[in-house]
């Protein structure tokens, strides 16, 4: 039975179920690393989870609506940012299929440039859908007196998390140089983000050097980036390579926070004297440089759970054609598979799922704990874990609604 894993037995009603989920894997290359997929995925989950945990709209007294969050009033909460804080993952998985789509096209400048329109057409189309309906829905709030500070709250949320891609876009038009020296090229990135940090720290909050380090943000990304595309180039082949990473990283990041005034969270955290993301940090870089080690070793599991062809090298596909019902493995394969075909909606839309959910609870049945209160304590983190399955339903609608945007350029992600 290819893909691996327990099969489902033939049920009637399951038939085309079973019929959806083998079609998806038949039409997966053979080739295909179905690993690097999953991360993608989960990648983009830490962080639509991530900001559902760790960001609360609160009611204030005039009635208005204000961001808070949970960490500001529950520092020990700061290690679930370390699980839900994956842009690392992104960034290298990122740089991997780059890399390769990069190299599939040939040198040519003008075999480069019609790759690179077509990415930068896949990030920038769903972009400009989300930021016109936002346009319609703040000029209605405005219209309707709603308070500036809700309007101001709502838009910041909603258009903070934009910074992601438009780094992620920079990066992109940067693969041919980037495939060139990935390694020399993170080597340097990261030395530039520990010079500009000790600037910070040697400076005492002097505004041209707070003003330098933004090149962190590029920088800081810059370091996964680089490394993916080492990936790709045949890189961490060997297993010392990836627990290496793993364990530089956390040994480096944990002197960093004890010993060198790093803060705990990877998150920024309002009101906090220095964030790890605003702009990158050396922490936030050698943690992610940890998370890579990790994406590494989970590669040969991951590919196992999603039903890796064992004969993927080669390109042939396993098992016979007459199956007719689908595996474990190739079920979760067909989850990863459909979540990727709109991961960039996914992350558009999970702060207006929110913020949607937040807003209409609130005009149609009042405030409610875990949406609209101080999340100052354990019982507002269990309220809130309460609502995430609404916010889940309603992502999944607005997914349904908004696919279509980012589908033109399915056929260019590539693993």
């Amino acid at each position: 039975m290819p893909g691996g894993g327990k099969s489902f037995g033939p049920s009637p009603r399951f038939g085309r179920l079973h019929a959806l989920v083998l079609r998806i894997d038949a039409a997966t290359p053979g080739d295909r690393d179905r690993a690097v997929d999953v991360l993608r995925a989960l990648s983009v989950l830490g962080v639509v989870f991530g900001h559902w945990l760790v960001t609360a709209v609160t009611l204030r007294a005039g009635g208005h609506l204000m961001g808070d969050s949970p960490l500001r009033h529950m520092p020990a909460l700061a290690p679930v940012s370390w699980v839900l804080q994956p842009l690392a993952v992104f960034f290298f998985v990122g740089g991997r299929v780059a890399a390769r789509g990069c190299a599939s096209v040939g040198p040519a400048p003008m075999a480069y440039r019609p790759w690179l329109v077509r990415r930068m057409r896949r990030l920038l189309r769903p972009v400009g859908t989300l930021l016109f309906l936002w346009l319609l829905v703040v000029s209605g709030l405005a219209v309707a007196g709603v308070a500036h500070e809700t309007i101001s709250t709502l838009l910041g949320l909603v258009v903070s998390p934009l910074w992601f891609l438009l780094v992620f876009l920079v990066l992109t038009a940067a693969t041919p140089l980037v495939r060139r020296a990935p390694g020399r090229i993170a080597v340097v990135a990261c030395a530039v983000v520990a010079v500009l940090d000790v600037a910070h720290f040697a400076g005492g909050g002097v505004a041209w050097v707070e003003a330098v380090r933004n090149v962190n943000v590029l920088a800081g990304w810059l370091v996964p980036y680089c490394l993916g595309a080492v990936w790709a180039a045949g890189g961490f082949a060997r297993r010392r390579y990836a627990v290496g990473m793993l364990v530089s990283g956390v040994l480096v990041t944990a002197a960093l926070i004890v010993w060198g005034g790093y803060p705990a969270s990877m998150v920024g955290v309002p009101g906090a004297a220095m964030s790890n993301l605003n702009p990158v940090s050396l922490a936030a870089v050698t943690f992610g440089l940890a998370q890579c080690g990790a994406a590494l070793l989970l590669c040969g599991p991951l590919r196992r759970l999603v039903g890796q062809p064992r004969s993927a090298a080669t390109g042939q596909r396993q098992g016979s054609d007459e199956q007719r019902t689908a595996t474990s493995g190739q079920f979760a394969w067909a989850v990863v598979a459909l979540m990727n075909l709109s991961v960039i909606t996914i992350f558009l839309w999970h702060q207006t799922a929110m913020l949607s959910v937040t807003a209409v609870t609130l005009a149609l049945t009042g405030p409610h704990a875990g949406l609209h209160t101080v999340p100052d304590g354990p019982s507002w983190v269990f309220a809130r874990l309460l609502w995430l399955p609404v916010f889940v339903l309603v992502l999944v609608a607005l997914c349904r609604a908004f696919q279509h945007v980012e589908g033109d350029s399915r056929a260019e992600r590539t693993g």
